[in-house]
């Protein structure tokens, strides 16, 4: 997998930045004399142009405008706007409650007819209980501290995977083991969302592969969390923010990956299994 999960931003960036670099250049200034005309330190303009601060809109103008490149202006701020949205910390698309982020996924849904969806800590979004969400994202709210409407985006959450019952879908769900050793919440909504999983693994658009723990010479080591919606887009889950993967060969790159991690799992009488063997862990008693 590549180094970052991040790389398709960090290239939209880096691509914003050598086009003002070449704007200042053809103006024949200096990062010095830009900055002095901009009214901004010049460290300020070495940040824009190494890409490590991304330009504002304003930014974009007074560049463009100070280096007589008006035509460029509104391709750039586009430019700039769509590499940002490729990055998104969640703090920032929290801010008003964890009800609205749920929401905000509603037309995506819809419009994918394949959901890929690999996890090695978490129960997929897609088949998640109401209490188990809850527990989970109240933990989310706490540590991005922003309000806690936790039960409220729970409700948002599960209403939103009702597109599992719906035609024209399908879904292939792959997870390690340990997901159903990870406890969220007290006993009784843990073992809620086992029994899920094992109704669940039996819709007929829904494939569930769990990765065993004891897989021996694994082809591929523990992923990130990702999903991959048809062959257009990947979003990749870290801690501080949802990475947005649209370069097609990185695209190919996750695609090859939940391939791979796919061939590992065990489905049907076996995946079902383990989840048993999960549930009776939960009172102490394991085949």
């Amino acid at each position: 997998m590549p180094n970052s999960p991040s790389s398709s931003a960090q290239a939209a960036r880096e691509a914003v930045a050598a086009r003002l670099r070449g704007i200042r250049k053809s103006a024949g200034l200096t990062v010095v004399e830009l900055a002095s005309r901009c009214g901004w330190h010049h460290a300020k303009t070495s940040r824009i142009e190494h890409a490590k601060t991304p330009p504002s809109p304003t930014d974009i103008r007074l560049w463009c405008g100070h280096c007589e490149a008006h035509e460029q202006i509104d391709d750039l701020i586009a430019a700039s706007l769509n590499a940002e949205s490729l990055y998104r910390e969640w703090r920032q698309r929290t801010k008003q409650g964890l009800r609205q982020l749920q929401d905000s996924y509603l037309d995506l849904y819809r419009a994918t007819r394949l959901f890929r969806v690999y996890s090695p800590t978490l129960v997929p979004g897609l088949l998640q209980t109401e209490g188990y969400a809850k527990a989970l994202l109240s933990a989310n709210a706490e540590l991005l501290d922003v309000p806690n409407d936790a039960e409220d985006a729970a409700r948002a959450r599960v209403e939103r995977s009702s597109i599992i019952h719906q035609a024209g879908h399908r879904f292939l769900l792959v997870v390690e083991e340990g997901v159903l050793r990870y406890q969220l919440g007290d006993r009784a909504a843990m073992a809620a969302q086992l029994g899920h999983l094992l109704t669940a693994g039996a819709m007929p658009a829904v494939s569930l592969g769990i990765i065993p723990a004891n897989t021996p010479e694994r082809a591929l080591w523990p992923q990130e969390l990702f999903h991959v919606y048809d062959d257009t887009l990947v979003s990749v889950e870290l801690l501080s923010a949802q990475v947005n993967v649209t370069q097609p060969s990185e695209i190919a790159l996750y695609l090859r990956a939940f391939e791979q991690l796919r061939s590992m799992a065990v489905y049907g009488a076996a995946a079902r299994a383990l989840i048993t063997r999960a549930i009776g862990a939960l009172d102490g008693v394991e085949a």
